[in-house]
């Protein structure tokens, strides 16, 4: 890590800096332009429900598309924090079978520094943005750990 990536995650948390990047991809997912009114917390509001909110929506039937593609900008969100603090590539890779069950894999050279195992995708969301913050950061976190434990399978 340089002395510039040592700076930004010190100057603010992890989490936080989670939390810009996962807008920068959301954004990146509207191609038609809806977000480019909305500020930031509208954005991450696609991705912080409620328990009410998330019990209300029905997991009968294929995960809608908008629904993965934000599960997606999660998981490159971490993958982009991953690459600025190692400065190597991390690759994510999100599958997820028709009912909404899957697996999220990030991988750092040989090394995967990220297994999430995926239940009802349909709902996935989180209750506020302090958790959304907690859950990036740790991610990314115990990514960077396992790197500097196995930096030469992170290497290959």
């Amino acid at each position: 890590m340089n002395q510039h990536q040592a700076a930004a995650r010190n100057d603010a948390g992890v989490g936080e800096v989670f939390v810009k990047q996962l807008v920068v991809q959301l954004r990146a997912l509207d191609a038609y332009g809806t977000y480019d009114n909305w500020d930031d917390a509208r954005v991450l509001g696609t991705v912080v429900l409620t328990k009410e909110q998330r019990r209300s929506l029905p997991v009968v039937g294929d995960p809608d598309e908008v629904v993965v593609a934000r599960v997606g900008a999660f998981y490159n969100a971490v993958s982009v924090l991953i690459e600025q603090a190692s400065g190597k590539m991390a690759r994510p890779l999100v599958h997820l079978s028709h009912e909404g069950f899957g697996t999220a894999l990030i991988r750092v050279g040989h090394l995967v520094v990220v297994d999430r195992v995926l239940r009802d995708v349909h709902r996935f969301g989180f209750d506020s943005p302090k958790q959304l913050a907690a859950e990036g950061g740790k991610l990314v976190e115990t990514a960077l750990d396992w790197i500097h434990r196995y930096p030469q399978v992170a290497a290959e």
